[in-house]
């Protein structure tokens, strides 16, 4: 497995659509900051997308995929700055908008995708706020939105499916193709490329739990060891060890955020000896002991939850 899908695999991303709309102008709508990735597309006709930064709108057209990161507002609309509802509100007042009754309405597809954890938190850091992709740009995207302009404008069973499954490779299309052309892309990314460091790094990621040291990691690279030390630290902006360190430890605050593990379970997973040596390393690394700091992340989580959907 490569480190692209090391990531997007423990990110554990899934996806939902969360509206098709057929809209007819005067129409908007406001999409929360709390959606972690969103995804828009239009099948026909034309329409806006903008954040409250000034200068910051894009047009929406057939043929080219949109990706907002969370953290802002965004809005959508068929003119900028056009008066924007919240999505309940929006879903009631277009329902029984036809797509053959307005010729001059906009068909549009929105995708809302959740990350888990702190990988799926980095490869949202390593995206631009908005993110426009043209079918022009790349010749499989071009084929996914094809496929997913198709799937919208009739109605067949397992849709849902076929939509959930689409959108799940518009969104590794996406990211692939921004991480190959950005100056920006994560530094992994990068250094996974070179060939003095790609095998030393999968070998890291694909068995996190191995005492890995720096000459080992050097032979595998066929590197000297302080070549391969140097080099590293070159592209990845830390040593190799502490580079290992950082991602046991991002695991490991994962799995304890989200799994029910003991923590000599996580402690062997991650590569530590014992539960004593992981609490250790994740002293030194948080200041706090692993059990604390997962009961006051799932308290917060709780509250999160509580406030966001409140009882009856």
């Amino acid at each position: 497995m490569d480190l692209l899908s090391d990531h997007l695999v423990r990110a554990r991303a899934t996806g939902a659509v969360f509206a098709r709309t057929v809209a007819e102008p005067p129409w908007g709508l406001r999409l929360g900051g709390s959606i972690q990735l969103s995804v828009h597309t239009v099948v026909r006709g034309r329409g806006y997308l903008w954040l409250d930064t000034p200068g910051s709108t894009v047009e929406l057209i057939p043929g080219s995929v949109t990706l907002v990161r969370g953290g802002e507002n965004h809005y959508i609309g068929h003119e900028p700055g056009a008066a924007c509802l919240e999505p309940e509100e929006f879903r009631a007042r277009h329902a029984h908008t036809g797509p053959a009754d307005n010729p001059r309405a906009t068909v549009f597809l929105c995708g809302a995708y959740r990350f888990s954890g702190d990988v799926g938190a980095g490869l949202l850091d390593a995206l631009p706020q908005v993110m426009t992709l043209s079918s022009a740009d790349d010749d499989p995207l071009r084929e996914v939105i094809t496929m997913l302009s198709r799937e919208l404008v009739r109605t067949e069973p397992a849709q849902q499916l076929v939509l959930d499954r689409l959108l799940d490779l518009l969104l590794v299309l996406a990211i692939r193709s921004e991480f190959r052309r950005s100056a920006t892309a994560p530094r992994w990314y990068k250094a996974a490329a070179d060939p003095r460091l790609g095998v030393g790094l999968q070998a890291m990621h694909e068995n996190v739990a191995h005492p890995w040291t720096v000459p080992e990691l050097a032979e595998l690279s066929g590197l000297s060891r302080a070549a391969f030390a140097r080099v590293f630290r070159e592209s990845l902006g830390q040593a190799p060890m502490q580079y290992l360190t950082e991602l046991r430890m991002t695991l490991a605050r994962d799995h304890l955020r989200a799994d029910d593990l003991t923590l000599a379970q996580i402690a062997d997973t991650v590569g530590y000896s014992s539960p004593f040596a992981f609490a250790a390393a994740f002293r030194r690394h948080h200041g706090e002991p692993p059990g604390t700091w997962r009961q006051r992340e799932r308290a917060t989580a709780s509250t999160r939850l509580l406030t966001t959907h409140p009882g009856p």
